[in-house]
């Protein structure tokens, strides 16, 4: 990785907002956790069960809170969601890797298909007929992108991505490697004992800014398009099932699986390793915790978890009286031999 540019803490501020309590020249590196932090780097703090490493760090600067500023005397940049914008300052130091445009000797990019002058086809990629790249997109080593494929601009496919003939991304597409776009939905009928094999004929549709973790998986729709709607963000080793609609904005944690014709709203976040059946309505802004099952449809905005899946405040109060299960059995049976007359014991 190249050396990050220095920034001084003045300049991060007059780029990002905030405020500084502390010298405003402080130069900073780059970005780096408390405990790893040294004088070079910038680091945050958002949560108080990080008192302890916030007392003993060694980073240069700090971003936090505006209640959180008499924690330390280190310089500082005071900002309403620190997380946030140790985002933005980790971005400014991290900037994506420049990628020579051009097609690389080894990579096979089939008639009727133009590549912009901008664009990057790595090497062993394959190219199918008629597709369609935009300015700044960069293939991977090793990609393959079938037939009638379109990419927007400022799009990145990373090595060994599959992309089956037909799928459209919107711009600044982000897919990490073994991710597969477009394979068959599980679209299988019974025939006397048999399965038989529902031709899967609609593609995927991705809008613009989504990105898409390494090995995750998103079918092509049955007959109209599975859709992936604008700034939706997966994480890795997602099974997305055919005729799923994603709403913007929406972020789904990793292993989570989505079962066909599923349609999840707006603005949702969804925890690691939740399975939701299919044909189901989930409304804009849930938020559902990991590992849970959704058996029915979710009607309104709220957090969710637990098997089946229920609102968070029903799932607590229930997991916290099974935890108790044994000693009320053991009162019960207590108060039964209490009750009981002589001679009607077993």
């Amino acid at each position: 990785m190249a050396k990050a540019e220095k920034y001084r803490l003045a300049q991060i501020v007059e780029r990002f907002g905030g405020e500084i309590l502390g010298d405003p020249q402080t130069s900073i590196g780059q970005v780096a956790t408390l405990e790893s932090a040294a004088a070079g780097h910038i680091s945050f703090f958002s949560h108080r069960k990080y008192r302890k490493q916030l007392a003993d760090t060694r980073a240069g600067a700090v971003i936090l809170g505006r209640t959180d500023t008499g924690l330390t005397e280190l310089p500082r940049i005071v900002s309403d969601d620190p997380y946030l914008y140790f985002a933005k300052v980790s971005a400014l130091f991290n900037p994506p890797q420049t990628i020579k445009p051009g097609v690389h000797r080894t990579a096979v990019v089939e008639r009727g298909t133009r590549i912009p002058a901008s664009a990057s086809i790595g090497a062993g990629a394959y190219v199918g007929r008629r597709v369609k790249l935009g300015k700044d997109v960069v293939i991977g080593p090793g990609c393959h992108i079938g037939d009638g494929v379109e990419i927007g601009a400022g799009s990145r496919l990373h090595a060994r991505v599959t992309v089956y003939p037909g799928c459209r991304f919107g711009q600044r597409a982000l897919v990490h490697s073994g991710a597969v776009i477009g394979a068959d939905g599980f679209g299988i009928a019974q025939d006397h004992g048999a399965w038989r094999k529902i031709p899967q004929i609609g593609g995927v549709l991705i809008g613009d800014d989504v990105e898409i973790g390494a090995n995750t998986c998103i079918d092509r729709g049955a007959l109209d398009d599975t859709v992936i709607e604008d700034g939706v963000k997966l994480d890795n080793l997602i099974q997305i099932g055919h005729n799923v609609r994603i709403g913007a904005h929406t972020a789904i944690a990793g292993c989570t699986g989505i079962a066909g014709s599923t349609r999840i709203g707006k603005h949702c976040m969804i925890g690691g390793a939740a399975n939701i059946v299919g044909h189901l309505d989930i409304a804009d802004r849930v938020v559902i915790h990991a590992a849970a099952v959704v058996t029915r449809s979710i009607e309104r905005a709220g957090t969710y978890g637990g098997h089946p899946a229920e609102d968070s405040r029903s799932w607590t109060r229930n997991v916290a009286h099974l935890r108790h299960l044994d000693a009320l059995r053991e009162r019960v049976r207590h108060i039964e031999q209490q009750l009981s007359l002589p001679g009607e014991e077993a």
